[in-house]
This record gives structure tokens, C-alpha cells and sequence, in this order.
């Protein structure tokens, strides 16, 4: 494990020892993965007693639920200004899969803490599907402002998650070296992965001809 000098360069003097924690273990997960986080790896990154992880979580799985949480709250962030810049709803529910891409591809440790966390649950995660302003709603909300029925509940749910899974599935694969020559022929990954949301045509299933 690598001697991080995070400890010097951003010591923890007052204020929200929870948030310094969280933003410790996220940093180390990104340098390092999973397999070098302990409380006591995040208290020497955030420059506090080895001790001082306890006042908010009992053990390292805590501490991950609490990365998790804020990851998917990041992930909402980014969603949100991927929409906000859309030129109409139908361009909006691809510009929502770019973004989600994007920001599994930028922050690939916590990305996969997010899904390991909530792969042995009952429910998503409340920060996915629980809050209307959540990344899964906002999806949803998309396709319905697209043009699809909102009164069909059972074809909006099966629309969302079919272009949740998209992404998902493509934030696993960009990365693949056989893509290089379609990055290159699209003029750069961004263009290569709203080409691909273009070509899967979820809103033309969703609304009437």
C-alpha cells in the first residue's frame, strides 16, 4: 500500500468529520480499490486518529454504505445537468446514458461499491428509485416527458429499466479495446456513446407512431 501524503496535505482540523471520512475512503478507493480500505487506512487519508472512524461507523462495511450513498447522490448531480443541457425530452433520455457512462467510467471504484452494496438487497437503494428526484425517476420521468403514456405504469417501469440496463451494460464494455476504431471514426468516446443510445432507439419504442 502506497504512503499516501493525503494526511499532510489535507489534514482534518473541525467540522464534519463524517463528510472527511467519506470523501478519505473514496479517495483511497479510487487510488487503490477496495482491498486497501480499512478505517484505520481512511482515518491516516483524512488525517485523523485511528480512533475517529468509530464516532460514525462501527466497521468497514458501514463505512462503504455510507461511499455508496454518496455516490449514487453524485450520479443524481450528473443526470441532472446531462438533462438540463438536453435540447428536447427525446435527446434528454440519451444524454441521461452518456452521463451514465461517463460518470462510471470517471469513478469506477466507487461506481462498483455503489452495486455491491445493493446487490444483495430486497429494494434498490433509496438514493436510485426511492426519491423523485433520484437517477432511476429521472429516467422515467424523461421517457414520459418523450412522449410514452404515463397511464401504462407496467411499460414505463419495463422502458426504464431496459434503458438503465443499456447503460449500465455499456459503461461495462466502453472500455473495450475493439471499440477504439468506432471511438475513432465517431471523433471520441462521448460521440461514440451517444451514437450507440441512438442506435438502441428506446424513445421510438416508447411513444406512438
Amino acid at each position: 500500500m502506497r504512503e499516501s501524503s493525503a494526511a499532510e496535505a489535507r489534514p482534518y482540523h473541525h467540522g464534519d468529520l463524517r463528510r472527511a471520512l467519506i470523501d478519505a475512503a473514496s479517495r483511497l478507493l479510487e487510488a487503490e480499490g477496495p482491498s486497501a480500505l480499512s478505517l484505520r487506512a481512511v482515518a491516516r487519508e483524512a488525517g485523523v486518529s485511528p480512533a475517529a472512524p468509530y464516532h460514525h461507523f462501527k466497521d468497514k462495511g458501514e463505512l462503504l454504505e455510507a461511499v455508496a450513498q454518496e455516490g449514487w447522490t453524485l450520479l443524481d448531480k450528473a443526470l441532472a445537468s446531462a438533462k438540463a443541457r438536453a435540447a428536447s425530452p427525446d435527446k434528454a433520455i440519451n444524454e441521461l446514458g452518456v452521463a451514465y457512462v461517463c460518470f462510471a467510467r470517471e469513478n469506477p471504484a466507487i461506481y462498483r461499491v455503489m452495486y455491491d452494496t445493493a446487490r444483495d438487497r430486497e429494494d434498490l437503494p433509496d438514493q436510485m428509485k426511492g426519491d423523485k428526484d433520484s437517477a432511476y425517476c429521472k429516467v422515467r420521468d424523461t421517457l414520459v416527458e418523450a412522449g410514452a403514456d404515463p397511464t401504462d405504469t407496467l411499460n414505463i417501469e419495463l422502458a426504464t429499466t431496459a434503458a438503465w440496463c443499456s447503460a449500465h451494460g455499456l459503461a461495462e464494455m466502453a472500455g473495450f479495446k475493439q471499440f477504439e476504431h468506432l471511438k475513432e471514426a465517431c471523433g471520441g468516446e462521448v460521440p461514440f456513446l451517444r451514437a450507440i443510445f441512438e442506435h438502441m432507439g428506446l424513445v421510438s419504442h416508447m411513444t406512438p407512431e
